[in-house]
């Protein structure tokens, strides 16, 4: 085909007999996809369709596609002269018939033989002679590899007709030219306008109704596909079916619904309403911003790697947590860095035997509560520091409870064996009472002997870390966007928000775009713990970012995201549900609705802290409240202590989702406005069998408490006065909230209840006081109570009946 000459998308579509979509669709899979359906096609990109159509139109012999060639041409014996004459509009107008010869491999003929294709090749004369025969057999013996193929669709399209109605056409304004010889005006404005009307239009007109009467009869083979979300709105529901809003609610109202256009409907409504009016219903899924943005996909096994664990240090205060780190550092940092500055950033790495330990330098607690009340488990290992010469300390069991909610090994690292009174055995002798046997008394627990300040057993210690690492088989892969957990934040002077992140899965690089709970930034400067610019960090690699908009919460994890428009569009949202989480209160475990949670099935174990005025009481109030446990609850005591309720309690409590439990104890005020804020149950008790009474009560749903406790005020004792006749007056100074004269009281001395009862007398200097405020002295005596000391708390209170 000449290059001078024009052929368009749809005219190859048309004289193929096919859709253009199919045509598109042939380009767009093997060159390019074309603009639309007048683009002028290449040599090559014709040739591309007609292999295409050739592979997919294939025949089973020459015959075939010239047995009806031939029979026509002894129906029919149209006059040569005719035929000469209609054969170069042919050659103009059908360009396809040409391509086609060109396109599909031909017999190898003599130069003599004519074509075999009689009214369509150029030679219609010589296509008479009784010699196509031989033209036939000829190749199919000379060459049987090659096979001739009709690349029209269904191989009967009749090529006459085009030469017949161009032939009616110009007949027909012959005689129009005749019949209105005298009308020369109405014939140069009309008839000339109408006679040059070219082929080719007339060609796109047939092409569109052509492809209107195939969309319909599409439209009415196929049903309409709807896509309906969990709730819809009547006009929403019609305009997507392209149905108008009446029919749709008079459809609703034929199933008993009484619905206008503005209400909504459920998803199972809307469903069989479509169904119903002829349509296919999909569900249709609303992908959120955070889905869309955050790639949360499970790795396969053979992308991940072995990563470096992560490893924290917890115990009583003094007992060398401190020490211990300071050690493994400057034992690790290389000899021309030992006088350099190290910079603090929370957390840092060694190497050991050539393999990387990230080391968490953050309060125990911090790291194991507040961290993991958000869902943060970023450690893998925990080391516990007991001092050989102090044993078991409170703060130790605390930690150890923290350690085994959080279900992460524990390798216990006796300190301070240099010291003269050190008793190593009796430390370990005492770990056995919480669950950790040592491995050299046949338990699974690791104990290494250390002291920190001596440098002796440090390196054993550390190859423990790293077995116990090796057998927990830590993987993640470096190769997919970074993820991780915000360790800690603060706002630096000169370089704004600054975050020490910890990279968990994939690699974080510089220029990254982060988003970290309601922070969004780019990655401007990356630093690792000494200081080093780094510009990528892999799996638990600790590093310094600067670039958020804000200092992130500790524990928020982060995500390296594509699309910083998006990112920021979530942050808002998540910003704007904070502010309305803010506003409702949190739901969290309490006896009321224990009950109710355990039927919906959302609770099948009820953690508990207990905290008591003795040891004794613990143990026992431990051992009643487990025996409680059903088919259906588990009752687990967390934690167990002796004194106040303290804040690290309620911590626990809110991060566990916990009850806590007290036996002749208070909570501090810390704990009181933390269990306040984090919505924490609170059940303080004088008699055990109370206890156990009501939470069996309220396992089995049976629990209808009539009265609640209204802290009022606390008043601390200053000085206290005896008087004969009345006994033993307190002189107080209000601390918060108000005493008023009508109420009951307690008597808290170090945290502990010692006398329970009602206020005899108020007094504000010699007047008797309804109520006395805060900040404010006063004068009172406890009924039939007389040994009130200074520095003792007078807790105020009323009980207040529950409105059922």
């Amino acid at each position: 085909m000449a290059n001078s000459e024009k052929y368009r998308v749809h005219e190859v579509a048309k004289d193929f007999g096919l859709p253009t979509k199919t045509i598109t669709e042939i380009l767009t899979k093997y060159v390019a996809a074309p603009k639309n359906h007048m683009q002028v096609l290449s040599d090559h990109e014709l040739s591309v369709i007609f292999d295409y159509l050739t592979q997919h139109n294939q025949v089973s012999n020459i015959q075939v596609i010239f047995a009806d060639t031939y029979q026509e041409k002894k129906e029919e014996p149209a006059a040569p002269a005719q035929k000469a004459q209609s054969a170069p509009q042919k050659e103009e107008k059908k360009p396809a018939e040409q391509a086609v010869r060109q396109g599909v491999p031909q017999p190898a003929a003599p130069a003599a033989q004519p074509r075999p294709q009689g009214n369509n090749g150029q030679q219609p004369q010589q296509a008479q002679q009784p010699k196509p025969q031989g033209a036939v057999q000829q190749p199919q013996s000379r060459v049987p590899q090659k096979k001739i193929v009709d690349t029209r669709k269904g191989g009967d399209v009749n090529l006459a007709k085009y030469d017949e109605r161009l032939e009616d056409l110009g007949g027909q304004r012959g005689q129009r030219m005749q019949q209105k010889a005298g009308k020369q005006k109405i014939r140069s404005s009309s008839q000339q306008r109408r006679g040059g009307m070219t082929f080719s239009n007339k060609r796109r007109q047939d092409e569109a109704e052509r492809m209107r009467r195939l969309q319909l009869e599409i439209a009415k083979k196929a049903p309409l596909k709807v896509q309906i979300p969990d709730e819809i709105s009547v006009g929403e529901l019609a305009s997507r079916m392209k149905k108008t809003g009446a029919e749709v609610v008079k459809c609703l109202m034929k199933n008993g619904i009484m619905a206008s256009l503005s209400q909504i409907i459920d998803f199972d409504t809307a469903s069989f309403v479509a169904e119903e009016m002829g349509c296919k219903v999909e569900k249709e899924v609303v992908v959120t911003i955070e889905e869309k943005l955050i790639d949360v996909h499970e790795d396969t096994p053979d992308e991940l790697e072995p990563r470096a664990p992560v490893v924290v240090v917890i115990g009583h205060v003094d007992h060398g947590k401190t020490t211990l780190l300071d050690t493994i550092r400057n034992t690790s940092v290389a000899a021309g860095e030992a006088g350099g500055i190290t910079q603090h950033i929370g957390a840092y790495q060694v190497e050991i035997n050539g393999k990387p330990i990230t080391f968490l330098d953050t309060p125990g607690h911090e790291a194991f509560t507040s961290m993991r009340a958000r869902g943060a488990m970023i450690t893998d290992i925990a080391i516990l520091m007991v001092a050989a010469d102090d044993g078991i300390m409170p703060q130790t069991v605390e930690s150890i409870n923290h350690a085994k909610a959080a279900g992460i090994p524990i390798i216990v690292a006796v300190n301070k064996i240099d010291k003269e009174n050190a008793n190593p055995d009796r430390v370990l002798q005492q770990l056995t009472e919480y669950g950790l046997v040592p491995e050299d008394w046949g338990g699974e627990t690791i104990c290494c002997k250390v002291s920190a300040k001596k440098n002796i057993g440090i390196e054993n210690l550390l190859e423990m870390v790293t077995l116990t690492a090796e057998m927990a088989e830590l993987k993640a892969n470096p190769n997919r966007a970074g993820q991780g957990t915000v360790i800690e934040a603060r706002l630096d002077k000169g370089r704004g928000p600054v975050a020490t992140l910890l990279v968990q899965n994939g690699t974080l690089k510089q220029g990254d775009i982060i988003i970290a709970g309601t922070a969004v930034g780019r990655v401007r400067t990356m630093l690792d713990y000494k200081g080093n610019r780094l510009t990528q960090a892999g799996p638990s690699v600790p590093v310094e970012v600067a670039g958020l908009s804000e200092a992130p919460t500790a524990g928020s994890p982060f995500f390296a995201v594509a699309d910083e428009r998006m990112a920021r569009e979530l942050v808002e949202q998540r910003k704007a549900e904070e502010k309305a989480k803010a506003a409702a209160p949190v739901q969290k475990v309490s006896l009321e609705n224990l009950f109710d949670q355990i039927q919906a099935g959302e609770r099948k174990e009820l953690a508990l802290i207990v905290k008591a005025d003795v040891q004794g009481s613990v143990e026992a109030v431990k051992a009643s409240l487990e025996k409680l446990s059903n088919d259906e609850v588990n009752v687990r005591v967390i934690h167990g202590g002796v004194g106040a309720v303290n804040e690290s309690d309620v911590m626990l409590a809110a991060s566990s989702n916990a009850i806590i439990v007290g036996f002749n104890v208070r909570p501090d005020a810390a704990a009181r406005d933390g269990a306040a804020r984090q919505n924490v149950d609170m059940r303080m008790y004088r008699v055990i069998y109370d206890c156990i009474d009501e939470i069996e009560a309220a396992m089995k749903g049976m629990l209808a408490p009539k009265f609640r406790e209204v802290v009022l005020g606390h008043a601390e004792v200053r000085q206290t006065y005896k008087v004969s006749g009345v006994g033993t007056v307190a002189g107080c100074y209000v601390q918060d909230g108000k005493i008023v004269r009508a109420c009951s009281v307690r008597v808290v001395r170090d945290g502990i209840v010692i006398h329970e009862g009602s206020l005899a007398s108020l007094k504000r200097f010699k007047d008797d006081a309804r109520e006395v405020a805060e900040n404010y002295e006063c004068g009172m005596t406890v009924e039939k109570f007389n040994d009130i000391k200074e520095g003792d708390i007078i807790e105020a209170f009323t009980m207040e009946e529950i409105p059922q």
